[in-house]
């Protein structure tokens, strides 16, 4: 890595499991980092201008770089050394929260600009549809409501605080006065139309009120006329009726009597058959039971042997299945690791060095190089 990209050397080769395995053993490349840090932050570039904020940027990258590199030498060490993995991981993770730290120490004041800018413009956009979803109020308001609303349209101030939105505050104000204003002659129009409506049904109920009374006069008349007629026939089927119940009283009290006989005779018959329906009842649920009982244990006995062959087959199956994924992770592993030391003899073949030429391949194969792969 060059020290445009990275702010610390990596740890050599030769020494580099002792300094990993060492308690806080990275500290004095941390300290590298932390002191061009510093001196980064003694005189911060300008957030207003582009090369400014650029130089947060690349101070933010060049801190990942040297975390990366740093990571990558940790996490080559850890799988040399497969016995010292806690310690080195421990300080690995160490560097990277620290590091990240670092970076996001730096990065904030972009941050916190860039958040900034995006608030003002949202506010300016906020407020241009403010003005928008004015117009879409006005839709169901009457004449006097729109005008006030025009009124409080007019009076929104287009001035410099609109910044770079000046133009499009003031095309937008525009629009929706105009929009307004064809709003209220619309509902001018429409209220007028109503008025005379309202008028015409005046004069037109006023007209049905005097034929309705003049209505309901005849038909009380008539209605008199009608219930008078209507109460003689009721006196004459009344007598009728009454003449009519006592001869039905009569025969109904013959039928009641001779069907409590018939009743009383079905009753007994009806007694005696139950009876021995219930006997006959008793015996068939005895002999169910039994054959029940029977079943009920020849079921257990027949899902206790399914249970157990099944456990067997399961057990059997699932020792099969871990001794296939433990080949093939082996066999993926070794075959990963053929490509990958063919690879780094071609580019020692192409006159790189062997560490040059293995860092490379270790940052292809964990994807830190965009857009280059090895093909497994």
């Amino acid at each position: 890595m060059s020290a445009e990209t990275q702010l610390a050397t990596v740890p050599p080769k030769e020494s580099a499991l002792a300094i990993f395995c060492a308690p806080d053993g990275l500290e004095p490349w941390l300290q590298q980092v932390r002191a061009k840090v510093d001196e980064f932050q003694k005189i911060l570039p300008d957030l207003a201008t582009k090369k400014g904020r650029d130089a947060y940027a690349s101070m933010s990258f060049q801190i990942a770089k040297s975390k990366t590199a740093l990571e990558a030498v940790g996490k080559e060490i850890s799988a040399q050394q497969k016995e010292i993995p806690k310690k080195i991981d421990a300080e690995r993770k160490r560097v990277w929260d620290i590091l990240e730290s670092w970076q996001k120490e730096v990065r904030k004041p972009l941050d916190d600009w860039e958040a900034a800018d995006i608030a003002r413009r949202d506010g300016h956009t906020d407020r241009i549809q403010a003005m928008k979803d004015a117009v879409d109020l006005t839709g169901p308001m009457d004449a006097t409501s729109i005008k006030a609303a025009i009124e409080e349209m007019e009076a929104r101030v287009i001035d410099d605080s609109w910044e770079e939105f000046l133009p499009e505050a003031a095309q937008v104000k525009d629009q929706c006065l105009a929009a307004m204003r064809a709003h209220l002659k619309a509902r001018e129009a429409y209220e007028a139309e109503q008025a005379e409506l309202a008028r015409l049904r005046a004069e037109a109920e006023a007209r049905a009120k005097a034929d309705h009374e003049a209505a309901i006069a005849h038909e009380a008349a008539e209605k008199a006329r009608v219930e008078a007629e209507q109460k003689a026939q009721a006196d004459r089927d009344a007598a009728a009726k009454r003449e009519q119940a006592l001869i039905d009283q009569a025969a109904q009290a013959k039928r009641d009597a001779d069907q409590k006989a018939r009743d009383a005779e079905a009753a007994a018959a009806n007694q005696a058959l139950q009876l021995q329906l219930a006997a006959e009842q008793a015996e068939r649920q005895k002999i169910q039971a039994e054959a029940d009982r029977v079943a009920a244990i020849q079921r257990q006995a027949e899902a206790v042997e399914r249970a157990r062959l099944d456990e067997i087959a399961r057990q059997d199956a699932a020792l099969a299945e871990e001794k296939r994924q433990a080949a093939a992770r082996e066999a993926d592993k070794e075959h990963k690791k053929t490509i990958c030391l063919a690879a780094q003899k071609a580019l020692m073949d192409a006159g790189i060095n062997e560490e040059v030429a293995k860092a490379v391949i270790i940052l292809i194969h964990q994807s830190k190089v965009p857009a280059v792969s090895i093909a497994y």
